[in-house]
């Protein structure tokens, strides 16, 4: 079963139709132009989906959830009703007075052997809207330890996309890494708001 969408789906779009014009409102007259695109497309992703599971891409399944609950519910649609999960996390280990900024070293790198994995990503609504997806077989996960020139020890959880060849060529990733689609795989952090759902190993 679908998870959660009879029960909170409609809800949410009533909320995407009520809050949308008072969102560009405020934003635009801040002036962040900017903020105002992200949040028209975020916006316009929700609502053409309808906030149903959707295949955007072989084998991955995009779904957008507004509470724990329904994150739950996602994880234990993708991983089993009856599976056992875990969130991974970036995490600062050391003071906050600590500048976030600067150089890291890598120290450690710690492969997590999952066949699949789900991240969240937080949207920019004034309630809680986790944009999440799950794509299977084409991605390594890591924990990282890495260790900044400044002071500064970080947790943090990276992802290596191993195939790109079905990526829109114009994604960011390609423009800053200047690569081609397909043609080498994309790694990147996890920021520490965003959650990385895998599954546990079954007991023997």
């Amino acid at each position: 079963m679908r998870p959660g969408v009879a029960s909170w789906s409609f809800i949410l779009l009533i909320f995407l139709i009520a809050q949308y014009s008072g969102a560009r409102k405020i934003v635009t007259t801040s002036g962040r132009d900017t903020q105002v695109k992200e949040l028209s497309y975020d916006l316009q992703q929700l609502a053409t989906e309808g906030l149903i599971l959707t295949k955007i891409m072989q084998e991955e399944t995009k779904f957008c959830a507004t509470s724990l609950e329904s994150l739950l519910d996602f994880a234990r649609y993708m991983f089993g009703s009856n599976s056992q999960f875990k969130v991974l996390t970036t995490t600062h280990l050391t003071n906050s007075t600590v500048p976030s900024l600067q150089n890291y070293t890598i120290s450690e790198v710690k492969k997590i052997s999952v066949p699949n994995i789900i991240g969240c990503h937080p949207l920019p609504y004034p309630i809680a809207v986790y944009y999440c997806h799950s794509q299977e077989g084409d991605t390594n996960l890591y924990e990282v330890l890495v260790e900044g020139e400044n002071g500064g020890r970080v947790q943090a959880a990276a992802i290596c996309h191993m195939d790109t060849s079905k990526w829109d060529p114009d994604h960011v990733a390609f423009r800053v890494l200047k690569v081609e689609p397909g043609t080498s795989p994309v790694c990147h952090f996890f920021p520490s708001d965003n959650l990385v759902w895998v599954p546990l190993p079954v007991a023997a």
